[in-house]
């Protein structure tokens, strides 16, 4: 919980004070065309026609309610037309405590992923210089080697489509310690995942596969990656206020905006991103613009028109009727207009920027904050959709499955899903168990799927409108599965489809069974652990000696002292993975030396209470003891190798500090 109920009016109002005032901060005036000097171009469908006042009078009433709803202390908004800043604003606050008002021009915002859209542009600068081809083995272009996946190698073009199969890797991601900072040679070496998916099937999002086509870039250009960056994209688009370095050069770091978990709370420390070509930047609004500009006009002076136009209008294999990659750019289609786009997320900072290459038309919007419970991607889809319903309308969707098919369909979804985006191999794919996904139907027969809500915490109302395909009309979102042998085998929605699908949970992982079974054998064995004291000390007290003697007593404590191993080991797992999980600093190597003494202890434990607690239940059903202790023993058995099986699957039996 990150929300605490205020319980005392003056309380709250001081809490969320600094939320009065998050409107527009004051800006200069930007001198570009406006709707009372320059005719706007009309819009399709009746919208509103796209000018400087029009966009000032929308986006002042959304953003400020939006930000104080999410508890968001400031953002940054830019939209460029052609080759024009059309608007730019700064709204609430830069730094709350000293009432620092975010400027577009001078505010630095962290943009994430959106970082990535930098790196596929070195690329595609080197594809253009033949230096790079993108449909080789990357290994030509590397000093170590990617192994293989049955045989098949991994490409440039893989790689900027997210399809490369490498797991999600978390060992040294984020952190807020400059001394911990990674040279891009450290950092490919020693953070490199396992592959797990057949290259070029499944999309999976992948931070190292971007850091390791920044590699290749610096490989290739004989420059390091920040030095070519500053050098070959920033210096030709003006981009003076903007680094890839971390930590920040002097020059820039007065101009960098604080970073919140909420408004309300304190500010947290300068973030670290490791695998920097991945998500490092910090760049203004204002800089941001003259990117998307370039990218706008058909590559600018960064690349030739018809490099600009392999790399947006590549279109990647995926689900059908759904979004999917271009080359490192993210489509989205909205109202029949194709967008091309990029997300990025650091812990604190969360942007989106948008390009209508038709309509010559891009966004930027960035804020400073995580925000309540899922207000961060609640507020970039509304903006976006309701940007394009007010600018670019279009048709409504059509299109209705029966009653009696969309039921069946339903039901047909109805189920488990792990996302292709996570930890496969290693401990961390614990979290598959503790998150998937569970589909459900209503009692009207529609899907139920846990996901983001609307600006409004309304649920999506999913309608089916083909076979198999089904719509979120309040935004237009679709929603598709893959359907093999008569079963839906997986499915994902436009908002995370180009990166990310959720694969239907084989039966031996499923949650539904192995959740539930799990937590019932943690009880068996806490119960076997904590009563065997308990037993003691009320023989003790009430004078009755221990009747067993022989192999069943010594069976029976040697079975429950290895039952409070084996509940050591795991709850040690939980410890280890809670703590790494709520502090991203955790994930550089602090808790190794607990990793490594888990990974001691657990098969030590498990394996020695599977045999045990057999040994124990021979001894009890040999031994002519009562039903009672005879079920128990079984149980116990069960119990054991449920912890055993558990241990295996996801990896906590297992050695090395590779995640």
């Amino acid at each position: 919980m990150r929300l605490v109920r205020k319980f005392l009016g003056l309380a709250a109002l001081l809490a969320f004070a600094p939320l009065v005032a998050q409107g527009p901060a004051p800006q200069p005036k930007v001198e570009t065309e406006s709707s009372a000097a320059v005719a706007a171009a009309p819009t399709p469908g009746g919208g509103h026609a796209l000018t400087a006042d029009d966009l000032s009078a929308w986006l002042d009433g959304l953003v400020p309610y939006a930000l104080a709803r999410g508890d968001i202390a400031g953002a940054v908004v830019t939209v460029v037309r052609g080759n024009e800043v059309l608007f730019e604003r700064g709204y609430g606050y830069a730094d709350v405590a000293k009432r620092k008002p975010v400027s577009p021009q001078s505010t630095l915002f962290r943009p994430g992923s959106v970082s990535k859209l930098f790196t596929w542009t070195a690329v595609m600068q080197l594809v253009e210089q033949g230096k790079i081809d993108l449909d080789a083995d990357v290994n030509a272009y590397l000093d170590f080697e990617i192994p293989s996946y049955d045989g098949k190698p991994i490409t440039m073009r893989q790689i900027m489509t997210h399809t490369a199969g490498f797991e999600e890797s978390l060992r040294h991601l984020i952190g807020d310690d400059p001394a911990t900072v990674m040279s891009l040679d450290d950092y490919v070496r020693e953070g490199r995942p396992e592959r797990v998916f057949a290259p070029g099937t499944t999309p999976a999002y992948s931070n190292y596969a971007t850091a390791l086509a920044g590699y290749i870039v610096q490989r290739r250009s004989g420059m390091p990656f920040d030095d070519y960056v500053e050098q070959k994209i920033f210096a030709p688009l003006g981009m003076a206020d903007s680094s890839f370095r971390q930590p920040l050069p002097r020059t820039l770091a007065p101009m960098m905006s604080k970073g919140y978990e909420l408004a309300t709370k304190p500010a947290k420390p300068y973030e670290i991103v490791y695998p920097a070509p991945a998500g490092s930047l910090a760049s203004t609004g204002a800089d941001m613009a003259k990117f998307m500009i370039a990218h706008l006009n058909g590559g600018g002076p960064l690349m030739s028109p018809r490099t600009a136009a392999m790399m947006h209008d590549y279109r990647a294999p995926g689900i059908d009727h759904l979004d999917t990659m271009a080359l490192g750019f993210y489509e989205q289609w909205v109202n029949g207009h194709r967008a091309i786009a990029h997300g990025g997320d650091t812990d604190n900072f969360h942007s989106y920027l948008w390009l209508f290459p038709e309509e010559k038309i891009g966004i930027f919007f960035s804020m400073n904050s995580q925000g309540t419970p899922g207000s961060s991607l609640a507020v970039r889809g509304a903006l976006f959709h309701q940007f394009a319903d007010r600018y670019l309308p279009g048709p409504e969707p059509r299109g209705q499955v029966d009653e009696a098919t969309a039921r069946e369909h339903a039901a047909m979804m109805a189920g488990n899903y792990s996302s292709s985006r996570g930890p496969v191999r290693n401990f961390l794919s614990i979290l598959d168990l503790l998150g998937q996904t569970t589909v459900s139907v209503d009692g009207d027969g529609k899907l139920v799927i846990p996901g983001v809500p609307s600006l409004a915490d309304q649920p999506r109302d999913w309608e089916e409108v083909e076979p198999f395909v089904w719509l979120d009309r309040s935004t237009g979102e679709r929603l598709a599965a893959e359907v093999n042998g008569g079963k839906v085998t997986r499915f994902s929605t436009d908002m995370f489809s180009p990166f990310t699908v959720l694969m239907r949970a084989p039966w031996q992982y499923n949650a539904a069974w192995l959740l539930p079974a799990l937590m019932l054998a943690l009880g068996i064995v806490a119960i076997t652990a904590i009563a065997w004291p308990w037993a003691a000390v009320a023989r003790r007290r009430y004078g009755v000696a221990l009747t067993l003697e022989g192999p069943a007593r010594l069976s029976y404590r040697l079975s429950r002292g290895f039952a409070w191993l084996a509940l050591a080991a795991m709850l040690g797992w939980i410890a280890l993975v809670t703590a790494m999980m709520s502090d991203l600093n955790a994930l550089g190597g602090t808790y190794d030396w607990a990793l490594y003494l888990l990974q001691i202890l657990t098969p030590i434990a498990l394996l020695g209470l599977v045999g045990l607690a057999g040994w124990y239940g021979w001894t009890v059903w040999t031994g002519g003891r009562k039903w009672g202790a005879r079920l128990w023993s079984v149980l116990l058995v069960l119990s054991a190798l449920l912890l055993l099986y558990v241990g295996f699957a996801y990896h906590l039996i297992d050695f090395g500090t590779r995640y």
